[in-house]
């Protein structure tokens, strides 16, 4: 591989020290002149129809200035950001029905937060309640109640089937044929800082949002949606992030609620949900129920695949169908297959609305498949390991319809995983209560909006180059704590020939930043990077037309720039000119003009979910289990990962650690529970997540495979890593 001055270097990230120091500050840090307080009034029902709403004894309360419900919005749905109105069908206060217990009915603005608390105790509103349903498969039933009037069977997301080959005959040309089910349960980020949002309206009409997102363009255009003004007329800024893994990724009712009342009253508001409103309210990782029958030959060969999925959705759509298109794919990527069917209904329930959650729909199917897998293994006495490497994905497959194969590292990620763990030692072979279990993934570098055929771009860049050779990048891509902020400097410096503390990034807010969708699907470094790169290069292409004349040389010379230097390649950077004089010199010659260069990134035609790269891995999880008391201890993870090219090594092992800390609570002990439509846990006391101190012996083992459309080979790191953990547990 090519050797570079920057890429591949392992840098602390630019804000470790304002957060580690509490300089950062977040969304609920911020305070205005005159600032109001806002609160939400919340269902007590998980289904029932809103007769009357009254708000008067609550307007009338000292310090109250303005009362809001349903009534006083433009009663506009919204979904799936603005590109599927199908999937429109939450509204941001509800206007006929409540559908869960926490739907948003009214909220009010005050001079304090105790009085904004007594108003809505003051809110009087009259509910007929209805029959719920809970339960996905009896939502489903002809005679279950009917939470949406718009669909039949509460289907959410119409039955999506991807089918190729066939599959029958290869059921009928199997030796052995193997069927399991599976449930996944419900679970929630428990990030440390609650959604919170500052808005204000100025006199001119225009809106000003502070708000703790991953997508600040996702904010302004539902906000646009449901307030009735143009998307040019709201900015929205993204302060520092204390923790997103999907659920700050879409518009949540407190954004537009905070907005609303801004507007009605005239003054700035703030709301700051609770850590109840959070367990009750906010997005969750949606419970699935998973059917799987596969069919092989004796040696292992994997020839037909069928794969049922009913997902629980809860009682709104949000980015849930996106959620629905990636479980399909992530069941088919890891394993060569001929034959191969996936149906999936996507359900309403009375339960709170899920959303994304890191790993966008795959650690569900994966953990499903990779454990059937081992069962099937088990059942065949074929090692793991080698059924997993006998069927495992390459470098130029198509999975058709899905995905195109670039490159690929899963059988390096398997045999190296297993080789340092010494799994032929000990599977099988470890004392009584000890076990070793293995787990595969792969990972778009980003997917989503080809979905939606939109003309937006996924990612632009701006870069300016000053006279004394520093450099500012300017982008909307979101850091929320997985460190775009070192990761794009890295990428410019490198591809300006510069050192990185050369490059000042500023992450804008929605009108003085270029377009990003925001941070999920693992795209930042992709496609972000890209637009980086791309941007740089174009400045830099700007530099060399001068260089080469300066230099004595014809515009189409090649040249080189390293070590704040521009040369011609192959020469000594010392016979080239300085890269400020460069700067200095076109600037001059431009009547001072500056030099901008910018970069646009959209994948396109590189599979059905729009993903220009996958990313590939092997985990394999060493477990204790205490017999007689089920105690399950996870004494080390070993987690191999092919990321292209790993940009910043330290962040991916640290994106590694991350991903492993919270697929263990995944596994051992996170779980919502809810009866009733009542979640009985909506504390960090009741909610078992694990501490820092139960984090596992970790090795990390980064497999580099270059990917070409990668920023300098580079893939996605994120969220990959956290499918596989749940199954190598379980297998374990």
């Amino acid at each position: 591989m090519k050797e570079y001055s920057v890429i591949g270097k392992s840098l602390p990230q630019v804000d470790s020290a304002v957060k580690t120091t509490g300089e950062a500050r977040y969304a609920g840090d911020f305070t205005l002149p005159g600032m109001l307080y806002g609160k939400i009034l919340r269902s007590p029902y998980p289904h029932a129809r809103i007769l009357n709403i009254d708000t008067s004894r609550a307007e009338r309360l000292p310090g109250v200035r303005v009362v809001i419900t349903g009534k006083d919005t433009l009663g506009v749905k919204y979904g799936v950001f603005k590109f599927r109105p199908q999937s429109f069908d939450e509204y941001a206060l509800a206007m006929d029905k409540v559908r869960f217990i926490g739907d948003e009915v009214a909220a009010v603005a005050a001079i304090d937060e105790d009085i904004a608390e007594e108003a809505l105790d003051l809110i009087k509103v009259e509910y007929e309640e209805l029959p719920a349903v809970f339960d996905p498969e009896e939502a489903m039933k002809e005679d279950a109640p009917q939470i949406h009037d718009h669909v039949k069977g509460n289907i959410s997301w119409a039955r999506r089937v991807i089918e190729f080959g066939d599959v029958e005959k290869g059921f009928r040309e199997s030796d052995y044929v193997r069927e399991d089910r599976f449930r996944t349960k419900a679970v929630i980020h428990a990030f440390l800082e609650p959604h919170a949002c500052l808005a204000s309206f100025d006199p001119s009409g225009k809106l000003t949002i502070w708000t703790s997102t991953q997508s600040p363009y996702a904010v302004q255009i539902l906000l646009a949606m449901t307030l009735g003004i143009r998307e040019g007329d709201i900015k929205v800024i993204r302060p520092y992030v204390g923790g997103g893994f999907g659920g700050k990724m879409e518009m949540f009712p407190h954004e537009f609620c905070s907005a609303l009342l801004s507007k009605k009253s005239g003054r700035p508001v703030r709301i700051e949900y609770s850590r109840d409103e959070e367990f009750i309210a906010a997005r969750r990782r949606h419970s699935m129920i998973i059917e799987l029958r596969t069919g092989v030959k004796k040696d292992g060969t994997l020839v037909a695949r069928e794969c049922m999925n009913i997902i629980d959705g809860g009682a709104y759509s949000g980015i849930g169908p996106v959620v629905v298109a990636n479980s399909i794919a992530l069941q088919a990527l890891n394993y060569r297959v001929a034959n191969y069917r996936y149906q999936a209904y996507r359900v309403y329930t009375n339960k709170p609305p899920c959303g994304a959650m890191r790993g966008f729909g795959g650690p569900q199917p994966i953990f499903a498949f990779e454990s059937h897998l081992d069962m099937i293994a088990r059942d065949l006495g074929i090692d793991p390991v080698e059924l997993r490497l006998k069927n495992a994905t390459q470098a130029g497959d198509e999975i058709p319809n899905l995905a195109k194969i670039i490159t690929c590292g899963l059988s390096e990620c398997i045999q190296k995983a297993a080789t340092s763990v010494d799994w032929s030692g000990k599977q099988g072979k470890l004392p009584e209560g000890r076990g070793i279990g293995i787990a595969c993934y792969g990972f778009p570098s980003g997917a989503l909006f080809n979905l939606f055929g939109t003309h937006l771009p996924f990612s632009e860049a701006l870069v300016k180059i000053n006279d004394d050779g520093t450099v500012n990048l300017l982008t909307q891509a979101a850091d929320i704590g997985q460190g775009s902020d070192t990761i794009l400097p890295q990428i410019v410096a490198e591809e300006l020939g510069v050192n990185p503390e050369d490059v000042r990034i500023t992450a804008s807010d929605t009108l003085n930043a270029p377009m990003d969708l925001g941070s999920f699907s693992s795209r930042v470094t992709l496609q972000a990077g890209n637009a980086a790169q791309r941007a740089a290069a174009d400045a830099k292409r700007q530099l060399f037309e001068f260089a080469a004349g300066k230099l004595g040389l014809r515009v189409h010379e090649e040249l080189e720039a390293k070590e704040r230097r521009i040369y011609v390649k192959g020469s000594s950077p010392e016979k080239g000119i300085s890269f400020s004089e460069a700067v200095s010199a076109v600037q001059r010659a431009n009547g001072g003009m500056p030099i901008m260069g910018r970069g646009i990134f959209t994948p396109k035609g590189k599979s059905g979910l729009g993903s220009a790269a996958w990313s590939f891995g092997a985990q394999v999880a060493e477990v204790e289990v205490d017999r007689e008391t089920g105690r399950v201890k996870v004494l080390k993870f070993t987690a191999a990962h092919d990321c292209g090219r790993a940009i910043n090594p330290m962040l991916v092992e640290g994106q590694l650690e991350g991903s492993i800390h919270m697929g263990q609570g995944y596994a051992l002990s996170e779980e919502l529970l809810i009866e009733g439509g009542v979640t009985l846990n909506p504390s960090f006391l009741g909610y078992k997540f694990p501490p820092a101190t139960e984090t596992p012996e970790i090795e990390s083992i980064v497999v580099e495979t270059d990917d070409p459309e990668g920023p300098f080979g580079a893939k996605e790191a994120g969220e990959g890593l956290t499918l596989p953990v749940a199954p190598a547990i379980a297998n374990a």
